[in-house]
């Protein structure tokens, strides 16, 4: 039997592409920024909205 890999580098993908919009509109940071952020921390929008906040005022 065959196993799919799954690839981490590109995980924003179709339904996570709307979280970056979401991440870019309540936060306005970049969507390269929201990507990355989305990448570090999934789905947990408290550590989203903190680390980006704190990359507005850096």
């Amino acid at each position: 039997m065959a196993t799919k890999e799954k690839k981490e580098a590109s995980r924003v993908v179709k339904g996570q592409e709307l979280e970056v919009e979401h991440l870019t509109e309540i936060t306005d940071v970049s969507p390269k920024q929201a990507r990355a952020l989305l990448r570090k921390h999934g789905a947990d929008w408290t550590k989203l909205k903190d680390e980006a906040e704190d990359l507005k005022e850096g």
